[in-house]
């Protein structure tokens, strides 16, 4: 479905950085039906995500990375649920700006990862999607493609070991949520689910599981 920006009225929308940040509503306020975006800000939820990361990092100078991240994924995730979209205003700047930060953390004491694992693994993924992506281009958006590169080098940060496994787990939670759907008749096979929120998760997840083994 396409983005809206205006209400059924025609009224343009105001809210958050334009429904990206919160719900949207009629300047009017003629009706509560001109309310659009998402229903809650996503603020709680990256919280909780910066908790989660900075308790599994600790003190180390990739967290620096992973809290910078983590506000974009959130919106990438909340967007693509909601229209189907990874936008390139989101992705790119991700995808350039995580290795960068990674980069830097390199440069710093205490670091627990590697850097040069962190831009092979942005190339391995980057480059695995993309051939998905040319084999079945129906089962698979393009701006999935455009966010791989920054999960691979989140997720090979850590080590190939972390990097598949986080890739592994986007698959099986997509495909455990497809399932679902198909199970309960609320979609087919035909149907068309977003992706990028499962490729976050299990981001999520690879990270979560090398920071922790990282540790001491």
């Amino acid at each position: 479905q396409p983005w809206r920006t205006a209400c059924p009225a025609g009224h343009p929308l105001t809210g958050p950085a334009a429904g990206w940040l919160g719900a949207t509503r009629c300047p009017t306020g003629e009706a509560t039906t001109c309310r659009t975006g998402p229903a809650r800000v996503p603020a709680l939820v990256t919280a909780l995500l910066c908790a989660l990361l900075a308790a599994a990092t600790g003190p180390r100078p990739e967290l620096a990375a992973w809290l910078a991240a983590a506000p974009v994924a959130v919106v990438l995730a909340s967007v693509d649920a909601a229209v189907h979209r990874l936008p390139d205003p989101l992705t790119l700047p991700l995808a350039a700006g995580l290795p960068a930060l990674l980069g830097a953390a390199a440069l710093l004491p205490g670091h627990a990862g590697s850097w040069t694992g962190a831009l092979l693994g942005a190339a391995a993924l980057g480059a695995g999607y993309a051939v998905l992506f040319l084999v079945n281009p129906a089962g698979l958006g393009f701006g999935d493609v455009k966010l791989a590169p920054a999960l691979g080098a989140a997720l090979g940060w850590y080590g190939w070991d972390v990097l598949f496994a986080g890739a592994f787990a986007g698959f099986l939670l997509g495909g455990a949520y497809g399932l679902a759907l198909v199970l309960l008749r609320r979609a087919d096979r035909r149907s068309a689910i977003p992706f990028g929120p499962f490729m976050l998760g299990g981001a999520l997840l690879g990270v979560l599981l090398g920071a922790l083994s990282a540790n001491p």
